[in-house]
Order: C-alpha cells, then sequence, then structure tokens
C-alpha cells in the first residue's frame, strides 16, 4: 500500500481535493530542520500584483541553466524576460497569472523561487497539475480563481484569505472567489509543506 506520505502527495493535483465548505481557522507549528514556524492562513495575504499572463511554464519560472545556481545568483533569472519582477517585488507580493500557471516540466524549483523571492502566494485561472501539486508539497500557497486574470493589473493591491477562497482587489473593490483547498491541503500548507506535517505527526505519536 502506499505510504503516508504518497497518500497526502497523491491527491494534491486532484480536483477532488478543491471544495467549497472548509475554513482553517488554527495556526500550526512546522516541524523539522531550520524551516520551523507558525503558518497562519486564516490571516489574509495583502501584497502588490505581479501579473502574467496564459502558460507560464516552469522553464521561465527556473530555467535549466539556472538550477544548480546558489540563490543570488539564480534570482535574476526568474522570469528574466522581465527582469523587474526578480529585482523589484517584496515580501508579500502576489502574482496573478492567467490559465494554465506552472505547466511545462515538473521542476520543484519553479513555485520554491517564486517563495524565495518573498511572493506570498499565487492567484490564477488556472494551474498545470504538477506544478500545482508541488506548491502544495512545499507549503507555497496557490488558489485557482476564475476572473482573476480581468480583475486586476499590475501594481493594484490584492488581498488574498487562502483558507476561505476569498480575494479582494483593494484598489478597485472587486471582490471573487477562488476553488477552495481541501482539508489536506490546507493541513499540509499549514504545517509548512508535505515533510514538516510527517515531522509534526511523528512528534505527536
Amino acid at each position: 500500500g502506499q505510504s503516508a506520505g504518497e497518500r497526502l502527495l497523491g491527491v494534491a493535483g486532484d480536483r477532488r481535493c478543491l471544495r467549497r465548505d472548509r475554513v482553517l481557522d488554527r495556526p500550526v507549528r512546522a516541524v523539522g530542520g531550520d524551516d520551523a514556524r507558525v503558518i497562519d492562513l486564516s490571516q489574509p495575504r495583502r501584497g502588490r500584483v505581479w501579473k502574467f499572463g496564459d502558460n507560464i511554464d516552469t522553464d521561465r519560472l527556473a530555467p535549466f541553466d539556472s538550477m544548480s545556481l546558489p540563490w543570488e545568483q539564480r534570482r535574476p533569472m526568474v522570469m528574466r524576460e522581465r527582469p523587474e519582477f526578480a529585482a523589484e517585488c517584496g515580501p508579500g507580493d502576489i502574482v496573478v497569472g492567467g490559465r494554465n500557471f506552472g505547466c511545462g516540466s515538473s521542476r520543484e524549483p519553479a513555485p520554491e523561487n517564486l517563495r524565495l523571492l518573498g511572493i506570498s502566494c499565487v492567484v490564477a485561472e488556472s494551474f498545470a497539475r504538477i506544478y500545482f501539486r508541488n506548491t502544495v508539497a512545499i507549503g507555497f500557497p496557490n488558489l485557482a480563481c476564475p476572473g482573476i486574470a480581468n480583475a486586476c493589473e499590475d501594481g493594484d493591491e490584492l488581498e488574498v484569505h487562502i483558507a476561505e477562497g476569498r480575494i479582494r482587489n483593494l484598489t478597485t473593490g472587486t471582490d471573487l472567489r477562488a476553488m477552495l483547498l481541501d482539508t489536506t491541503m490546507l493541513d499540509i500548507l499549514s504545517a509548512g509543506g508535505l515533510l514538516a506535517l510527517l515531522a509534526q505527526s511523528r512528534t505527536t505519536r
């Protein structure tokens, strides 16, 4: 049979894990290594919008020739056709994408690079399945929200409630509803990732 980790990771890209009746209202401490932290999904993310179009592939988020480089050398290569993104984005900023965000190869550094830039979450019309699964596994919130691409412009300020799926464009006052994440996915995100959740489960036995 599958291990607990395989079961948890295996559901992350399935549409059955997107629900509209789950609100997480408790912070959970991530356990393990130097990455222990409390991630409270009940608190909204607020940040500047960096808007991208359809079919943003992982080769642009994590180019092959950057994979073995240290972060400071890798940073300017993230979406390098738009160099101001990696140079100017700040902690808490939000990426907005169109359809099929994260298509292409399955490389995990794609969402990890966005997280290292300080991006607090990604909201897109839709996601490539493997990219989305990787975001959950590393504890990096991504929400699918039909209509988001037309509801905001680059530089707008967005407020995103991850657990509730509520999104507001603070610049225009527009409200949207994202597809809610399944209980298992919220638990993984809250713990700071799949490995942190598994470590946490071992400490409570």
